[in-house]
């Protein structure tokens, strides 16, 4: 493996889901996420799914995961607060896995006040619902966080996820 394939990060998690097995990948668009997306789309073994809202793609994966297929969730951190609901009710009541990759927003160098709120709550948010948590910071952790993620969600049968922090993923510039 080269120098820029060991840190190609969205290359490593794309690899992560095929072996996992992941057949559909539901989105909100996301500049954080779109190399994974690509990747996904490109994929003829997964199925891309953008979705209007993140809590579209909590009933999505239930619905694959009882046609006997596995999926992810792609959002950014701001979004976790769309889908709280369905995150506690379905999850819980139905003990479905749910994996999610999380783009985080409002930490270090974040340059939109809008977005520090829900970056700040995310994890404590998530946590308190039940969903199992990792956080990855740089390149060469993906894989060693993605995978045992991916694993305690499809194969405990519970909500999991990975927050890919800021430092992971650059911080958006605003220009006018």
């Amino acid at each position: 493996m080269s120098e820029s394939e060991r840190f190609d990060w969205p290359t490593r998690i794309h690899q992560v889901l095929g072996r996992c097995g992941v057949r559909q990948v539901a989105y909100v668009p996301d500049t954080g996420h779109k190399r994974l997306i690509e990747l996904c789309s490109d994929d003829r073994g997964m199925r891309t799914i953008p979705l209007t809202t993140e809590e579209e793609g909590i009933g999505l994966l239930a619905g694959a995961w009882l046609g006997g297929e596995r999926g992810t969730l792609l959002m950014q951190s701001s979004g976790v607060g769309n889908c709280v609901n369905a995150i506690a009710s379905i999850t819980q009541a139905c003990r479905f896995p749910l994996f999610l990759l999380i783009t985080m927003r409002g930490e270090t160098g974040e340059t939109n006040p809008w977005q520090v709120p829900m970056g700040r709550a995310t994890a404590p948010v998530l946590e308190t619902l039940g969903v199992a948590l990792t956080t990855v910071d740089h390149p060469h952790e993906v894989e060693a966080a993605v995978a045992p993620m991916a694993a305690r969600s499809f194969e405990g049968g519970g909500a999991a996820g990975v927050l890919l922090s800021q430092r992971l993923i650059g911080t958006k510039v605003f220009r006018e």
